[in-house]
């Protein structure tokens, strides 16, 4: 995963505040609800690594979830609204734009139809009951917002340069010496 996106993800769920609290319950930097971070084996939601980590797999695992013809980056910007909704109304709102002749493939006509389901006229079909749509799209505007300045103004990662042993062939001459190199772990 690209850490300017999980970056973007983390300063709009918690403005990188480690022991970040919800009035809901949602803990830590990535914000995760205690029976999400038990099922991706996070011990401690207010330790920063484990959260981030735990984080990046929960969005992973929800864009594994999303149907293969969803292509990027519309995919991710669907993954981020669900990251924050459920995968559950993430559905439920690709049924309700279905329904209206919207492509649910595409996050443009999905961030139109996601506010639709605080309104009870839709809530009430939904599986998954009643969400808040609407902070759904206003999260993931703001991550799409944050990424795109990342994307500016920071390199994606690149694996730290390591050392290794270049064995040199014996030519006769000098014997068989070794030098030191550096390269990509890949």
């Amino acid at each position: 995963m690209d850490w300017r996106l999980l970056a973007a993800l983390a300063y709009q769920e918690s403005h990188w505040d480690p022991l970040a609290t919800s009035p809901t319950g949602v803990r830590g930097m990535m914000m995760l609800t205690s029976e999400t971070a038990d099922r991706l084996g996070v011990a401690d939601r207010l330790d920063a690594r484990g959260s981030i980590l735990g984080g990046a797999r929960y969005f992973s695992m929800l864009r594994d979830q999303l149907p293969d013809e969803i292509p990027e980056p519309d995919r991710g910007w669907m993954t981020a609204a669900a990251y924050n909704l459920g995968m559950g109304h993430m559905n439920g709102a690709r049924a309700i734009a279905r329904r209206l002749g919207k492509d649910d493939t595409d996050w443009w006509d999905m961030k139109g139809v996601l506010p639709l389901l605080s309104r009870p006229e839709y809530a009430a079909r939904l599986k998954a009951g009643a969400a808040r749509g609407g902070e759904a799209v206003i999260m993931t505007e703001n991550i799409r917002n944050y990424y795109g300045i990342l994307v500016r103004l920071e390199a994606p990662y690149s694996p730290p340069l390591q050392p290794f042993r270049l064995k040199l062939a014996n030519d006769g001459s000098a014997g068989t010496s070794a030098k030191i190199a550096t390269r990509a772990v890949e």
